[in-house]
């Protein structure tokens, strides 16, 4: 293992009777990275994070965590990992603070050790002030604080979140999402989720699932170029539309184009490239040449959801065949 990584994984296999939930996935994770674990519920996403995180045996494969093996050392492994389920096993009758000082000595640390390491992670995750409440009385949102609180309560060098923003308002997301960004300036984090605005706010790279395989692991600026090189112009123009049409049909360049009816005079339309085009100067010349008027022309980014969806398709349509 390289010491670069932080997560190892060759050929993980994990199969129940008649089904496969992870099939022969590789990837690495290396240190200090934010990774997101990107796909739909039952893409396998929590079946590899509680292989990984010790709680599930795999079928085939291997894993390895901080250069440590995931089923002939699991002990090694569990002290240096923080792990929070999609469930919070949290005990609603406990206080938070009992709670953390609970979890932190069943998780080796001393009495001394305890005290102020429960102190920094209420601190941390924003705890103080419900020190002394029952964490069943609590928001969800200050439960999911509580669950991040008891997976940093040793230290770890690697912390999996498997969807810790699920449930939460608005407000609770962003909070939880800026803690999480926090955490990863000093340590690795691997996060899943199925909401794509996730990744792209918390995530340097991402790992997309589909039916239990890793479609594709890059950065979302990577993902972008490889779905499209000149992806999708938008421009409104001022003019006629049957000479609009008769234009884009024979414009260089153009894979697809759609034109619809925008503000007053205005036709508003969308063209996507081939490959390794820019349409922005060529339409451009061509609106010029013509006399007609242009309101806009902007290039769209295409977002991970577009990107997750084209990849997807383009599996689907491999699996189905001709």
């Amino acid at each position: 293992m390289s010491d670069e990584a932080m997560i190892e994984v060759s050929e993980l296999t994990k199969r129940y009777s008649g089904h496969t939930a992870v099939d022969r996935i590789s990837f690495t994770v290396g240190r200090g990275e934010i990774v997101g674990l990107l796909g739909p519920n039952g893409a396998g996403k929590s079946t590899t994070m509680r292989i990984l995180a010790c709680f599930l045996s795999a079928t085939s494969g291997s894993a390895r965590v901080a250069g440590f093996d995931v089923f002939g050392q699991s002990r090694e492994v569990r002290r240096r990992m923080g792990y929070m389920p999609e469930n919070n096993p949290l005990h609603p009758e406990m206080r938070v603070r009992e709670y953390l000082k609970f979890r932190a000595r069943l998780k080796g640390l001393g009495f001394r050790a305890t005290r102020a390491r429960v102190g920094v992670v209420m601190e941390q995750c924003g705890l103080t002030e419900v020190g002394r409440k029952v964490i069943g009385q609590l928001s969800k949102g200050f439960r999911q604080r509580v669950g991040l609180a008891d997976a940093l309560v040793h230290e770890p060098e690697l912390i999996i979140l498997d969807e810790p923003t699920i449930g939460l308002d608005p407000n609770q997301i962003r909070a939880v999402r800026q803690l999480i960004k926090d955490l990863g300036q000093a340590r690795t984090v691997l996060i899943s989720t199925h909401i794509l605005p996730e990744v792209e706010v918390m995530c340097s790279r991402v790992l997309i699932m589909h039916r239990g395989r890793i479609l594709a692991a890059d950065t979302p600026e990577n993902l972008q170029a490889i779905m499209s090189d000149g992806g999708q112009v938008v421009a409104e123009v001022a003019a006629p539309l049957a000479a609009l049409r008769a234009s884009l049909e024979v414009l260089d360049g153009v894979e697809h184009w759609d034109i619809s009816p925008a503000e007053g005079e205005y036709q508003r339309c969308a063209l996507t490239a081939r490959p390794g085009v820019d349409l922005r100067p060529v339409l451009f010349e061509l609106v010029r040449g013509q006399g007609w008027r242009l309101r806009e022309l902007t290039s769209n980014r295409h977002s991970l959801e577009d990107i997750f969806v084209h990849m997807t398709r383009v599996r689907r349509d491999e699996e189905d065949g001709p």
